[in-house]
Parts: structure tokens; C-alpha cells; sequence
């Protein structure tokens, strides 16, 4: 007996030895250098998100947002000046986002594969700073756009290297839920995500001059 329990403490230790072995950890690094890899916390966020319902309600009025509102507008090269198309997209995406107060939403920036990525990350900023700005003069509270990231050249829709518009463009995002607000705090997501959206910006102009009185 005595003899069996020693070859099995032995096998022990040379499985332990064999997978120290393999272990990709280093043994020269300070201690806790890779405790954190930026991850820590995650899991109870995710679990957080899960029971209240914000993940799955999210990706919900995410996909709304993008199905009934363009999403995406585009500069010409080397600026972050908005075009008159571009203002008429950001004026849809702030009637959207106007009629869903417990909403938050993110800008980001992007630049064509051009030039440096530093000056591309800059550009990137400017660029979701611009759209920004104009929707907080359409009655969007900045509160609500939950943050400016630029993601520079990283994240081109076209792969080359000559200047392409329609990697030059900002994208409106769902981000998430005001948890301030007393419909998110009551759970009651999926009456946020379902409520009607009244697109008042494409009201003819005859139906308000006939009210006024006035012919057309």
C-alpha cells in the first residue's frame, strides 16, 4: 500500500513539472504584470447587462436605429467639414434620437488609409467632434452622446492605400441606456425599443402652409 501511494505522489509531481513546463507564463517579469489585462471586471459587467436586459435590448434598438436611420455620413479628403448631405443625415439621426431620451449614443471617426495614423487619429476626432456639434444644435443633449472616438485609419470599408470617400465618414451608434432615466430603472426596455417613431423631418411643407392659411 505503502508503495502504491509512493508512485502516486511521484506521477503527481511529474504531471505538475510537465505542465509548469508548459505553462506560457514567464518567470523573469515583475509580480501581477499580468494580472490585469485590461479585462478585469468583465464578467460581472456582462453578467450585469445580461439580467437587466441591456445587452439584448441594445443589439434591439441598435438594429432599429440602423434599419430606419442612415447611419453613416462621409468628408471629402483631408477635412472634417460637413456637407449638405451629411447635414441631412445627421438631422434624420437627431429626430431618432431625440424621440428616445433614454438612449445614449456614440460617434466615430474615420479616415481614409492616406497620410500617418497619428494625424489620421486626429482627423478621425475632428471629424466625429463636427457631427457631434451639429446634433447638439438639433436639440440632442451632449449628455447623450455617450463619447468621440476616433478609430483613425484602422477600420477602412475599402483596402487601399488612394484617397477613398467612403472610408471617410463618421458612424452613429447605439451605445447604450441612460440608467438614470425612470423607464430604464422600472426594466421596462422593451417599451423604449418599441415605442413609435414619428419621423416629423419629412412632413411636406404644403400640409403646414394649408394649416397656416396660406396657398400653396
Amino acid at each position: 500500500m505503502t508503495s502504491t501511494l509512493i508512485k502516486l505522489l511521484a506521477s503527481s509531481a511529474l504531471l505538475a513539472l510537465a505542465a509548469c513546463g508548459e505553462s506560457s507564463a514567464s518567470w523573469d517579469r515583475e509580480v501581477g504584470s499580468e494580472v490585469d489585462k485590461g479585462q478585469f471586471g468583465n464578467a460581472t459587467m456582462n453578467n450585469t447587462l445580461i439580467q437587466t436586459g441591456q445587452i439584448s435590448y441594445t443589439v434591439a434598438l441598435a438594429e432599429r436605429f440602423n434599419a430606419e436611420v442612415p447611419d453613416t455620413i462621409n468628408f471629402e479628403f483631408n477635412s472634417a467639414e460637413l456637407s449638405e448631405d451629411a447635414k441631412a443625415i445627421l438631422k434624420k439621426q437627431a429626430d431618432f434620437i431625440r424621440q428616445f431620451p433614454e438612449v445614449r449614443f456614440r460617434v466615430f471617426g474615420h479616415t481614409d488609409l492616406v497620410g500617418s495614423a497619428g494625424y489620421n487619429q486626429r482627423l478621425g476626432l475632428r471629424r466625429a467632434q463636427a457631427a457631434v456639434a451639429y446634433l447638439s444644435t438639433l436639440g440632442v443633449s451632449r449628455s447623450r452622446l455617450e463619447a468621440v472616438v476616433s478609430r483613425g485609419k484602422t477600420q477602412p470599408i475599402v483596402q487601399t492605400n488612394e484617397p477613398e470617400m467612403r472610408n471617410r465618414r463618421t458612424v452613429t451608434e447605439v451605445s447604450g441606456f441612460v440608467e438614470s432615466h425612470p423607464l430604464v430603472l422600472n426594466g421596462k426596455y422593451a417599451a423604449i425599443i418599441w415605442r413609435e417613431y414619428v419621423d416629423s423631418a419629412t412632413r411636406a411643407p404644403v400640409a403646414a402652409a394649408t394649416v397656416a392659411g396660406v396657398e400653396g
